[in-house]
């Protein structure tokens, strides 16, 4: 235990001393405000543009913004940081590949397990702290300006979206243990992602693809149960269980 808790705190340090953290929570607080901003600042945006688009022939109406207009653009914005946290991200197994330095851990007497299981801690509790404070600052600008009752089904729905962001974290491990590159890394997880995805546009089968979990736009309007999420939940947490089984064992084997 304490040499797992140890390499944790390695890997935790590493992201801190990268930069890496330090410009994830930027971006994704940046885009914290961003939402109930441009939310605020679209009725005035519309209202300036009047005219150059009414010399085009397109009408502007009145438009009344909410809480809603605000969580549609945070929804909006979170697979955008999703994209920025995979980019940085993907290189956590393949740069001690390519340096080397694990070997000096493994030499010593470290589980390899202990390995991916710290790294992956790692990228999760980054996923958390970046996802949740976003949140936290979009839901309380909201609350200053609006009302946050007006988005139902919200807390399900937050859930849902961090769910597919841990399932896009633990493909990317999956794929890091298995690969050697950073192109390859992100590679394999685009094409898990597209894959699931066009899953997603089929009917029979859509209900269960983890893609389901970022179509929130329903859910906050309360046209969809929760219910209708449930089994792409168990399959989203079925197979981020097997991607660590498989992490696991593949590195276990692997020649570094």
């Amino acid at each position: 235990m304490k040499t797992l808790l140890a390499f944790m705190k390695k890997e935790w340090l590493e992201q801190v001393r990268s930069g890496r953290l330090i410009i994830l929570i930027m971006l994704f607080l940046i885009f914290g405000i961003m939402n109930p901003a441009i939310a605020k600042m679209t009725p005035w945006l519309l209202e300036t543009l009047s005219d150059t688009l009414a010399q085009n022939g397109m009408a502007v109406t009145s438009v009344t913004v909410d809480a809603m207009t605000s969580w549609m653009q945070f929804f909006k914005n979170i697979p955008v940081g999703l994209i920025a946290f995979i980019l940085l991200e993907s290189s956590i197994f393949t740069k001690e590949y390519q340096s080397g330095t694990l070997i000096l851990a493994l030499t010593k007497g470290l589980e390899r397990y202990k390995v991916v299981i710290s790294k992956t801690a790692a990228l999760s509790v980054c996923w958390s702290v970046c996802y949740w404070g976003c949140f936290l600052v979009t839901y309380g600008y909201n609350a200053y300006f609006w009302d946050n009752g007006i988005a139902k089904n919200l807390i399900f729905s937050v859930n849902c979206q961090w769910l597919f962001g841990f399932w896009m974290i633990m493909a990317t491990v999956f794929f890091s243990t298995a690969a050697r590159s950073n192109t390859a890394v992100l590679a394999g997880a685009s094409g898990i992602f597209l894959a699931v995805y066009l899953i997603g546009l089929l009917p029979e089968v859509k209900e269960y693809s983890p893609s389901v979990l970022m179509n929130t736009a329903s859910l906050l309007s309360g046209s969809v149960e929760t219910a209708s999420f449930h089994k792409a939940i168990a399959v989203t947490v079925t197979m981020c269980a097997v991607f660590a089984a498989a992490s696991i064992s593949i590195f276990n084997k692997k020649k570094l």
